[in-house]
């Protein structure tokens, strides 16, 4: 009897295990160059980010980092990149607010600085100066998701 009650501890306790990392996508673009090089370097950079899930199997999940970077310089679009990195990752054991949570924050967390570098390399050879992204707190944004999606639903919900 004893042994049952470890195997079923065991298979409820959770687990994660990264599969794979990888580069799903990855565009460069310097739609103005040579140009661009002419003129003195300040730009302004935006970056927009996204993340999507997908389910591969029964406790088995792509999650897809997308970073998009675009850099004007003297109101001219000096380069534009996007980067989708990906993971496979294994998640089993957890509520469904916690999986949510894993997919939606920690598993980009641990996809960021694969897509920064890629970003890097990319800006790099495009002969522009290094782009070093900021570090992001991934479970603060989760955590704002979650309450815009609250007050949304709230706001939707019937009054009486």
């Amino acid at each position: 009897m004893a042994e049952n009650d470890q195997n079923t501890q065991e298979q409820q306790a959770p687990q994660f295990a990264i599969q794979r990392v990888y580069l799903k996508d990855a565009s460069f673009e310097a739609p103005n160059s040579p140009k661009v090089f002419t003129k003195q370097w300040q730009p302004e950079i935006n970056l927009d980010m996204n993340t999507a899930t997908t389910t591969l199997d029964n406790g088995v999940f792509e999650v897809v980092l997308t970073l998009t970077v675009t850099a004007k310089n003297d109101s001219d679009t000096a380069f534009l990149v996007e980067v989708q990195q990906a993971g496979i990752f294994t998640v089993t054991g957890l509520a469904d607010a916690e999986l949510h949570h894993t997919l939606g924050a920690f598993c980009p967390s641990i996809l960021f600085p694969y897509a920064r570098e890629a970003i890097d390399n990319m800006v790099n050879k495009g002969s522009f100066p290094a782009l070093m992204l900021s570090p992001v707190n991934f479970d603060a944004l989760y955590a704002q998701q979650m309450q815009q999606q609250a007050q949304a639903t709230a706001e939707e919900a019937p009054q009486h």
